[in-house]
């Protein structure tokens, strides 16, 4: 235990980020390089963030790691790659004589606390925010400046989109030691303020098949990811920016689905095959085209990453009928107050024809519960020493 407090101790949070184009397949496992660029759309951290504390200290034996409240092996080959990533970093930046000022020593070990305030490892793109806030976090400690790409991708290829707000693309470059596989911004927070994000929570359970695992296994058994990553995402990158920068909802909303369902055909192309999606995932798909078909355009969109939870895109003036869609179709079992968190919603009533449109028999419990967001800026350090994760001692001190 330490006998004086932490030379340097910082928070941080960072957000969620989920992808319209997805990425899936690494060209470099060890460098975690992507066999095609992606594009994401940062979530808002009122609602779903990582919060992170590390502190360094002369008096720390050795380097930690708290996740979630429960110690986790600092061992794990991606945490270290991030570690030696910062601390390589500010070394390089201390001999080039940029960080002089620093009063600390980079021998000296570090203590980190993180916490998610949303459901780990089930499809909601934990891992990103966690090493988003890890890479962002560490840099502020170490005195690291620049682009952090690079950290955060070693720990989790789509952290470093979790590294701006807004819309955020991920190029796959083309350098083979990853240099130029960076994430930079497509457009701001603010850019589009009618967008809203409605996060259906189907399972809160960890996936049978980690992301990591199921990417290899594609990459090494799928005709049709090859034919994704070559034939037909470099010009849908081209254009969802286009829709994003024109505001184009219909263009936006119909490419994030079409994109979704391909990633998912991709790992049932794998072999053995992959499912992420269950039997609620696939309601909740027939649900969103039945709803837009009853209004004659396209007003919803879905989009699932390697889990079961859908993500659905809408304007601010749809999401209170599409909620009482959802609710319509998938009635809460228990706490129906608490079936709807984050941002305010106020119920909208269910038409006749649109309830006999849906012509779906109900499924009570199917959506444990739904988060409305909306696009949200980048990480961000928290200056009030009171929402520290760590204590004066350098160990936990609560879990938020």
């Amino acid at each position: 235990m330490a006998s004086e407090k932490p030379q340097v101790m910082v928070t941080c949070t960072a957000p969620v980020n989920i992808a319209v184009i997805k990425y899936w397949g690494k060209r470099d496992e060890a460098l975690i390089l992507p066999i095609n660029s992606s594009l994401s759309v940062t979530l808002h951290q009122d609602q779903l963030k990582t919060t992170t504390t590390a502190a360094i200290s002369k008096d720390f034996t050795e380097d930690r790691i708290w996740l979630n409240g429960r110690e986790e092996d600092v061992r794990q080959p991606r945490l270290q790659a991030c570690l030696r990533e910062i601390r390589r970093l500010a070394q390089k930046q201390r001999t080039a004589g940029d960080g002089d000022a620093l009063p600390l020593s980079l021998s000296y070990k570090v203590h980190v606390a993180s916490v998610n305030n949303f459901p780990t490892a089930a499809g909601l793109a934990s891992s990103a925010a966690g090493y988003a806030c890890l890479a962002y976090t560490l840099a502020q400690v170490y005195g690291v400046e620049g682009d952090l790409s690079e950290v955060a991708r070693r720990g989790s290829g789509s952290a470093c989109r979790s590294l701006y707000g807004g819309f955020v693309e991920w190029q796959m470059g083309k350098q083979a030691d990853g240099t130029d596989s960076i994430a930079q911004q497509v457009a701001p927070e603010w850019h589009w303020p009618q967008l809203r994000v409605l996060v259906l929570v189907v399972s809160a359970e960890k996936k049978l098949t980690g992301s990591t695992v199921g990417m290899q296994t594609s990459v090494e058994t799928s005709a049709l990811l090859k034919f994704r990553a070559e034939a037909v995402v470099p010009a849908r990158m081209t254009e969802m920016t286009r829709y994003i920068k024109e505001r184009d909802f219909h263009g936006f909303a119909q490419l994030t689905m079409k994109d979704s369902n391909q990633f998912h055909a991709t790992c049932l192309d794998t072999f053995p095959p992959i499912s992420y999606l269950n039997d609620t995932s696939r309601r909740i798909i027939q649900l969103v085209h039945r709803f837009n078909a009853h209004h004659g355009q396209t007003k919803v969109a879905y989009t699932f990453d390697a889990g079961p939870n859908a993500v659905i895109f809408t304007l601010d003036d749809t999401v209170a009928e599409f909620v009482a869609a959802v609710r319509h179709s998938f009635p809460p079992t228990a706490n129906g107050d608490k079936f709807l968190k984050g941002l305010q919603v106020i119920p909208s009533l269910l038409s006749d024809e649109l309830k006999a449109a849906l012509a779906m028999e109900p499924t009570p419990g199917g959506v444990q519960y739904i988060i409305a967001t909306q696009v949200g800026p980048g990480p961000q350090v928290l200056d009030d020493p009171h929402v520290h994760l760590l204590g004066p001692d350098g160990l936990p001190q609560r879990v938020a």
